[in-house]
Formats: structure tokens, C-alpha cells, sequence
């Protein structure tokens, strides 16, 4: 063949292989992102001390991630870019309170608007279509552009602390853009806030030995969690209790619960460790995210440890904004209620989910009266307090649990057919069978469990143990996670879960 022809066609797949595909989007458990992330790396070497070659390198970089995670919806963050960029300089320059707040509530409108387009078009149809129109009205099937959810918030709470005088807006559009397009971050957070991030944008870059082992322990957990815990327990087990309830056991629909549980705290948090750990490996610190939450022993707890960028940015900007504890205990009360429900509906435009907010805003109300009654009472010992806590975290994480079932199940039926195994049709006989037949994904399963309810102390040694290994070691172990994660990293790409918010 000629050799002309055969140049054509290996540019051809080259090119085939940069461009956007929707069936193998970039995500940080896919085997392109590990060539991505070696390129950056090797190129950030050389550039991470000039800081306008700096950011123009994460910026382009992020770009394209975001590109081939998306496709052209990648021009989205520009868009949003250009528009909160300028309203914030605006507000900040605004000579009356009259003028910032028009511009503020502008700037809300114009994010909200863009993000009930994509999230929430198809679902106010739906309810519309429910009052059995003549005509009913053909939904748009709109694609949810990833990560959407993720810089609409970080948006909204950048102009809102400009408006609120907390922060001094950027003027370099490129700073935002950088702030805005952080790859680590980007598609599934953390959220970050602008108060945090920008001011590292142009301090000088140091990465420390910690930092490194740090990020190295960060990424090869974050990436465990993913592809070996969640993703083999996910589509090995979980997946077919969910998909047909009614065919399976009482006993195998609760682990089935139990095993989601893991699934979406692996998942999650094992992205945002991924995040974290590439963040210190490029001299930026992004805040945690996740903080062993089914330790937790009562629901307000779990919300200080689960998802700490999402629960803190609803704190700041939503229930405070809706008057806090400020106007009396039973607004305080309804505060909490709402902002879960609004919360819960940010998940996805689905009356699950909105059922879901409103568990956990009921849950949340319940204890702030529990936690002032329990205020005036007398101390109690340490034996009592530590059956208090043991007791309080099996409650916490069953109501978790219960909660999980309406987020997991594909409609508010099949939460309750799941529910209903469970309490009418258990069969306790089958758990042997069970255990035996998936035993695999029991092991794994109970592996999760148990580093997450291990002392902090544990992961402050491995950390250690790895800021002590020479180079050629943690290169070494590099690649004998790489080696784990292809043994089972099953066939088709497990898409995370939150992507879909």
C-alpha cells in the first residue's frame, strides 16, 4: 500500500482519537485521561513557574478536556465565562445598592435560566402534560451538558460575594476562564469557591514532597473507590436489584441498598480524591469533599461530612439567603426544608429526587429540635455516650439508606416494590445463596465498609508510608494500581454517577 495512503490513515485515527466521541467520553477512569494527564504533567513541568504560561496552559488544557469530555457544549463555560466575568466587575463598580442588586439578580436569572433550560424543560412538560391537555406538548429530550450543575454554582457564588463585598472580582477574563475551566474539577467538583482559588492563580508554585505523595495517595485511592469498589460492586450486583426489584428477595433488595450506599460514596468521592490529589500535584489545594459521612451519628452530621461543597454552598447562599435561624425556629425550620428540597431537585428534574430533598429537610428540622431539647440536659457518661453514638450512627445511615432506595430506584414504584420485599418478603434463608453467589462482590463490598469506618489515624499512616517511599517505589506503585484497575475494569466504561447532575 502506498505509504501516502497509510500517513492518511493513521492522521485519520489520530484525529479520531483527539475528537469528541459520546460513547467513550474523557473521564478520569478512562485509559485516554491517563495519556492526557502524563502530556499535561510533562508540559507543566517546564511552564509551572511562569505564571502567564501557566494559566494559559491549564486553561487551554481544561478547555479541551471539558471538549472531549462534552463536545462543542464546551462553549457553554465560555458563554458563562464572558457573562458572570463582566456582571461581576459591573456589580463591584455599581455607585448604588439599587444598581448591584439589579445586577445580581440578573446575573442569578441568566445562570438559573440556562440551567433550568438543559435540566428542567423536560420535566415542567411533564407536569404540564399531566393536566391532560388537548394537546399535549412534545418534550425537547434535551442533552444535560456535564458539569453544568457544578460551574453554574461555582457562577453564582462568585458574583453573589462580589455583591455581598466578600471578594474583589478578577480583571483578567483569563483568570476566570482558569478558575471557571479547572479541569481536576470541572465535571463533577468539588465546588469551588472563587474566594479560595483565585488568589493561587498567580501566587508562586510550590510542590512540595507532601504535596506530591499527598496527590499520588489521593489519586490511586480516588481511582480504587471508583473502578474497583464501586464500579465492579455497581455492575456485578447492585444494578440487577435495581433493575427488576419485584424478582429479587427481601434480604438481596437490602444489600443491594447497602451495596449502593458504597457504590455512590465511591464513586463520588472518588472522583473529587482524583480531583484533589491532581490539584496538589499542580501547587493548588481544592477543600475536601467527602469526610467518611456513614460515620456520622445523626443527620446533620452526615451533611457536614457528605458532599461538603455542595451542603456548604446551599448553607451560604441559599438557606441564609432565605433568612437562616434568624427569623424565629419555625421559619428556621422551614429554611432547612426547602433549601433540602431545592437541594434534592438540583440532583435531577424528577419527583424522586424532590422527595429525596424533602426526606432529608424533614430529617435535618427533626434534629435541630432534637440537638436544642438535648441542649439543657444533664451530661452523660462515657459507656452511655458511646452506645448513644453507636446507636446514632445505625440509625443515621439506615434513614441514609432509606433515602438512597428514591435516588437509586429508575421511578418512585420501584422504591416502593423495594421497600416492600424488604418488609413483606425478606426471606432470610436466601442470604447464604447470596453471599455464596456473589461472593466476590461481598468481599469487595465489605473491604469498602471497612477502610471507611477505619481510625483517620489509618490514612494518615498510609499517606506517610508513602511520603517515605523513594521514587522508583511510588513509581512502582503507580503502576501496580494501574495493573489492578485493568484486571477489573469491566468492559464498557461505568459512567460516574453523578455526571448525570
Amino acid at each position: 500500500m502506498d505509504t501516502g495512503i497509510l500517513k492518511s490513515i493513521d492522521l485519520e485515527k489520530l484525529l479520531s482519537q483527539l475528537a469528541y466521541n459520546p460513547k467513550d467520553p474523557l473521564l478520569f477512569n478512562s485509559a485516554f485521561f491517563l495519556i492526557y494527564l502524563m502530556v499535561f504533567m510533562l508540559i507543566y513541568q517546564f511552564l509551572h513557574k511562569r505564571k502567564l504560561s501557566r494559566v494559559v496552559l491549564c486553561t487551554l488544557f481544561s478547555f479541551y478536556f471539558f471538549y472531549k469530555a462534552c463536545g462543542f457544549y464546551f462553549l457553554l463555560v465560555i458563554l458563562s465565562a464572558v457573562v458572570d466575568f463582566n456582571l461581576s466587575n459591573w456589580i463591584y463598580r455599581a455607585q448604588t445598592p439599587s444598581r448591584k442588586k439589579a445586577l445580581l439578580i440578573f446575573s442569578v436569572f441568566i445562570n438559573l435560566a440556562l440551567l433550568a433550560y438543559f435540566k428542567y424543560t423536560d420535566f415542567f412538560i411533564e407536569i404540564v402534560n399531566s393536566f391532560h391537555l388537548r394537546e399535549p406538548i412534545s418534550p425537547l429530550k434535551l442533552l444535560l451538558p456535564i458539569g453544568i450543575s457544578f460551574y453554574t454554582f461555582e457562577n453564582l457564588s462568585y458574583t453573589i460575594d462580589v455583591y455581598r463585598g466578600k471578594f474583589k472580582p478578577v480583571t483578567s477574563f483569563l483568570d476566570y476562564c482558569f478558575f471557571l475551566s479547572f479541569f481536576p474539577k470541572l465535571v463533577m467538583g468539588p465546588i469551588v469557591r472563587a474566594s479560595d482559588f483565585i488568589p493561587q492563580i498567580r501566587q508562586d508554585i510550590v510542590v512540595s514532597k507532601d504535596d506530591i505523595s499527598k496527590g499520588l495517595y489521593l489519586i490511586l485511592g480516588g481511582l480504587f473507590k471508583k473502578v474497583v469498589i464501586s464500579d465492579y460492586i455497581y455492575v456485578n450486583f447492585v444494578q440487577y436489584i435495581f433493575d427488576a426489584p419485584s424478582q429479587h428477595s427481601g434480604i438481596e433488595c437490602l444489600f443491594g441498598v447497602y451495596g449502593y450506599a458504597m457504590v455512590i460514596y465511591c464513586d463520588f468521592s472518588g472522583y473529587s480524591d482524583m480531583a484533589i490529589g491532581m490539584g496538589k500535584w499542580m501547587g493548588y489545594t481544592i477543600n475536601i469533599n467527602f469526610d467518611a459521612p456513614y460515620k456520622s451519628s445523626n443527620i446533620t452530621e452526615f451533611w457536614r461530612r457528605w458532599h461538603i461543597s455542595l451542603s456548604s454552598w446551599l448553607r451560604d447562599y441559599l438557606y441564609i439567603s432565605l433568612g437562616g435561624n434568624r427569623k424565629g425556629k419555625f421559619r428556621q425550620y422551614m429554611n432547612l426544608f426547602v433549601t433540602m428540597l431545592l437541594g434534592g431537585l438540583w440532583h435531577g428534574a424528577n419527583w424522586k429526587f424532590v422527595f429525596w430533598g424533602a426526606m432529608h429537610g424533614i430529617a435535618l428540622a427533626i434534629d435541630k429540635v432534637r440537638i436544642e431539647f438535648s441542649a439543657g440536659k444533664s451530661r452523660i457518661n462515657d459507656q452511655q455516650s458511646t452506645i448513644k453514638k453507636m446507636l446514632g450512627i445505625f440509625f443515621t445511615f439506615h434513614f441514609v439508606c432509606f433515602c438512597w432506595i428514591f435516588f437509586k430506584a429508575s421511578s418512585f414504584s420501584d422504591g416502593i416494590i423495594i421497600l416492600e420485599q424488604i418488609f413483606t418478603n425478606f426471606n432470610g434463608k436466601a442470604f447464604i445463596p447470596m453471599i455464596t453467589g456473589y461472593n466476590i462482590v461481598f468481599t469487595i463490598m465489605a473491604l469498602g465498609y471497612f477502610v471507611h469506618f477505619l481510625p483517620k489515624s489509618y490514612e494518615t499512616l498510609s499517606e506517610s508510608l508513602i511520603g517515605r517511599m523513594t521514587v522508583v517505589g511510588r513509581t512502582a506503585l503507580l503502576f501496580l494500581f494501574i495493573w489492578i484497575i485493568i484486571q477489573v475494569k469491566q468492559a464498557e466504561q461505568v459512567m460516574p454517577i453523578y455526571l448525570q447532575f
